[in-house]
């Protein structure tokens, strides 16, 4: 048996060797060989085939340094699309992904000579936005495929029909709060009817029916008597003995009739604030709630060492995805909005109100009704502030300190 035979000693301790990444400056990328040191690189460029490989590239190396810095290029971007599509990550933390394979192209066969250097070519060329901070350099990958624009085609049109939906529907409320102003105005700047006085001409009797329902018409021409500032025109009393003819029912029918409109009238706003959070809640009641400060609780069980574990959202991930920050073990997750719950926080926290008509808006905990899965929420922001709300318990969220 040969020393450096399959399962002998030395050819065990050569393949325990070869493990991992290597040297950069030992790689040869036209015989793809990777050298563990120094001797073995130099024993490599002598050898017969890497001789007619070389003899190879100097007919045409230009064509070769091409080729490799395209392949470089797109398994690069490829691995950038795949582990960071939508997220903005330091340029050595993707290089390092990369190289972790082992047969990946090396850098030393392309045109770049440093990673800084095709960082900066990506960013000339408009494949990726690159910015440079202190800790380094940082690339978002820009995606340009044509299902990608399709899809945020759809959304920019849903979130214009839905903005146009809402300034139409604030439109009409604003109208109808105007008309119910104007409404009341009028009827505070009616005048007041005046007072006269009742005048008995000579020969003329006035004539009471005491203790009957009946009432004989005033004579026409007569001026009304004075009824308190009601609008409702008083009963006509006959001056002529024994015609007595109008209503008295009639007329407590129109004086009750001239209240209730009082009274409705001043209900006219209460009534179109009714609509409105009716109308707001039509709108702003979505199928997602995730937004960024959230404090919300893992429930699936298949991530069973976070189960019923308490995080903090530090990101959205489209709409129904976040990035979860653990509050125990600070372990970073990402987890789909059907998996989490909300945290109801102690009375007097402060929560979002996550959905429904006053989606968006900042609270704070006033009572907690456990028969009914609610709880009673004071707003404390926007033009809403100081309106007092009952909400569900999946409608509010604890938002972290």
């Amino acid at each position: 048996m040969g020393k450096n035979e399959f399962l002998t000693p030395k050819a065990i301790a050569n393949r325990i060797k070869a493990k991992g990444l290597q040297k950069l400056k030992w790689y040869c990328q036209m015989c793809q060989k990777q050298c563990r040191d120094e001797n073995g690189f130099k024993c490599h460029c002598m050898s017969e085939g890497h001789q007619r490989q070389m003899q190879v590239f100097g007919d045409n190396p230009d064509r070769f340094i091409d080729g490799f810095s395209e392949e470089f290029e797109e398994m690069f971007m490829e691995h950038l699309k795949r582990s960071h599509r939508s997220s903005r990550v330091a340029a050595t933390v993707v290089w390092n992904e990369y190289i972790a394979n082992r047969h990946h192209i090396h850098m030393n066969s392309t045109n770049w000579a440093t990673l800084t250097e095709f960082v900066k070519y990506l960013g000339r060329t408009g494949k990726c936005k690159v910015d440079e901070t202190p800790k380094g350099w940082f690339i978002t990958y820009i995606d340009r495929e044509p299902e990608t624009l399709f899809r945020e085609n759809l959304k920019n049109k849903r979130d214009r029909a839905e903005l146009a939906d809402e300034e139409r529907h604030e439109k009409a409320l604003t109208e109808q709060i105007e008309r119910a102003a104007r409404n009341s105005n009028s009827e505070q700047e009616q005048p007041e009817p005046e007072k006269t006085e009742l005048v008995k001409q000579e020969g003329e009797k006035i004539g009471f029916a005491l203790g009957s329902s009946k009432l004989k018409p005033r004579a026409e021409g007569l001026p009304p008597l004075h009824n308190g500032g009601s609008n409702v025109r008083p009963a006509k009393i006959s001056v002529f003995a024994g015609d007595v003819e109008d209503d008295v029912m009639n007329l407590s029918k129109k004086v009750k009739k001239d209240s209730n409109a009082r009274d409705g009238s001043g209900n006219v706003l209460a009534q179109i604030m009714r609509e409105s959070e009716q109308g707001k809640e039509k709108v702003n009641r979505r199928d997602y709630w995730l937004c960024e400060g959230l404090v919300v609780k893992v429930m699936t069980r298949s991530l069973a060492d976070y189960y019923k574990q308490k995080g903090v959202v530090q990101r959205v991930i489209g709409k129904y995805v976040g990035e979860i920050e653990m509050l125990d073990s600070k372990h970073v997750l990402k987890v789909d909005q059907q998996e989490l719950e909300t945290v109801i926080p102690q009375i007097g926290g402060v929560v979002r109100i996550v959905n429904g008509a006053y989606r968006g808006s900042n609270a704070r905990l006033m009572t907690i009704d456990t028969s009914n899965f609610n709880a009673k929420v004071r707003i404390e922001n926007g033009s809403f502030d100081g309106r007092t709300i009952t909400a569900d318990y999946e409608d509010i969220c604890k938002l972290s300190s």
